[in-house]
């Protein structure tokens, strides 16, 4: 890292403290969720006069929301203008929980399904526009000292195959702006979300619990798949100077963690994963440069996790990342080893107040099939009932994509680059009615170039952009 970690740190909690701004927090005050009349048996319906409940029903919900997106492409405006667009937003929930209806006892004590479908509409930018189709499934169950638990989360978007252009013009020559080339790594995630796409992830784990539950064995395994379903071209030449590719990617891997209960509640572990990254290749007529950073993984974690505290609960694990990287992958060392880590931790303040924090770093091959990178996020979000019908969210994030990793200097140089975005967030929800729920929100991104060492010729300045969107919604819970 080419700028220390203590003054990224220092930098982020700087910002934090003064980001009284920011985004749509789906949480809602406790007193909105307690309003919503639930049962085990389902959802009470309050316009269904002969059926008072739907069976297995657990979740049941409209959100209509209006947003003004000031940079939608999230561009720094030196190529490509900043575009802005209102944008329509409609989002229809439904959940069931057949554990209860099946009766099987504690052998399964959770089957839950959820959809969830969206339609966005920008109007100033109709490309923009996509369908989403999510759906979650969780099952869980126990018998004795063995329990298993498995979630799964599926993404459809039916958007745009046609991806982003990057370029104000397509005038060959080295005095036109051909593209937008060196913009920030993260601002084009924002776009890319919105595009015709398949993902998936899934956590299946089981657990025995041993010696009196004064050890635990825990097998798991995990998936993260990305399917992006847009259009290829070749970007040298008109009309796709500045035209974004995409590629396939994802990473599986299986292990197991053993513990060791130090306390009723909280656990030292030690864990290892054998895992795959894999990364499909351009064709040689869309880019000659070609990159395949598919690699296997070994990874070492250690960790604890439990409730060490009354309200706070916590998960961390970290550890050596053992790589063996494809001989085409364009990185300095084929065999290298790296930092895993992860962490999560919930802190119930009061019945009023929580405080939730999320961090993760690893390494992932690149959408753009290019250099693999480090992936580095942290999240920091604080709920608090201020009053009896009005909940408050205030969040911060920071996001890296560092991938200084790679020996790619040639071109654009993506090895050139440490991209760094930082978020402040802001969202209030008020309980108009029983079920029914108003919410406000803003949400400020800061798009940095992270690379102090970056030469003037490669443009820093692409890489800054600023982002805001402001958010007015109504939820009816039924």
């Amino acid at each position: 890292m080419n700028t220390p970690s203590t003054t990224r740190a220092i930098k982020l909690l700087t910002f934090a403290s003064l980001s009284v701004v920011g985004g749509v927090f789906s949480a809602v005050s406790a007193d909105a969720q307690a309003a919503t009349t639930t049962t085990t048996s389902g959802v009470t319906i309050p316009w269904l006069t002969n059926s008072p409940t739907l069976p297995g029903v657990t979740d049941l919900s409209l959100t209509g929301k209006e947003s003004y997106d000031d940079n939608v492409l999230a561009v720094s405006g030196l190529g490509l203008p900043e575009q802005s667009s209102w944008v329509s937003d409609i989002t229809f929930r439904i959940g069931f929980d057949f554990a209860p209806l099946l009766n099987v006892g504690p052998g399964l004590s959770s089957a839950t399904f959820v959809y969830q479908g969206e339609r966005a509409d920008y109007h100033n930018l109709p490309s923009e526009n996509y369908t989403s189709h999510r759906f979650y499934d969780v099952f869980k169950g126990n018998a004795g000292n063995f329990s298993y638990s498995l979630d799964n989360a599926f993404l459809y978007v039916d958007g745009n195959k046609l991806a982003e252009t990057y370029a104000a013009n397509q005038l060959s020559g080295a005095a036109a702006n051909q593209g937008d080339k060196y913009r920030n790594n993260l601002a084009h995630q924002v776009a890319r979300e919105r595009r015709n796409q398949i993902q998936d992830r899934y956590t299946a784990q089981a657990r025995l619990n041993l010696a009196d539950n004064l050890l635990f064995v825990r097998p798991i395994s995990n998936l993260t798949y990305y399917n992006l379903d847009t259009y290829l071209f070749s970007t040298s030449k008109a009309p796709y100077l500045g035209y974004q590719d995409y590629i396939d990617r994802w990473d599986i891997n299986g292990g197991a963690d053993i513990g060791i209960n130090v306390a009723p509640n909280f656990a030292f572990t030690v864990g290892y994963r054998d895992g795959f990254q894999h990364q499909d290749q351009f064709a040689l007529a869309i880019n000659s440069d070609q990159h395949f950073s598919a690699n296997h993984y070994q990874r070492v974690l250690f960790g604890f996790e439990g409730q060490p505290l009354k309200g706070l609960t916590v998960k961390f694990a970290a550890g050596p990342d053992f790589r063996d990287f494809n001989p085409d992958a364009p990185i300095i060392h084929d065999k290298t080893t790296r930092y895993y880590g992860e962490a999560s931790a919930t802190y119930t303040l009061t019945k009023q107040q929580s405080l939730n924090f999320t961090y993760k770093q690893w390494i992932f091959v690149s959408s753009t099939g290019l250099v693999p990178y480090d992936d580095i996020s942290y999240a920091l979000t604080y709920h608090v009932d201020v009053a009896p019908r009005l909940g408050l969210d205030l969040g911060a994030r920071y996001l890296e994509t560092n991938y200084t990793l790679g020996d790619d200097f040639a071109g654009s140089a993506p090895s050139l680059r440490d991209d760094l975005e930082y978020e402040g967030s802001v969202g209030f929800n008020y309980l108009i009615a029983p079920h029914f729920t108003a919410n406000v929100a803003y949400v400020y991104d800061k798009g940095e170039n992270g690379l102090e060492s970056l030469a003037a010729n490669l443009d820093p300045a692409y890489r800054d952009f600023e982002h805001a969107v402001v958010t007015f919604g109504l939820k009816y819970s039924f």
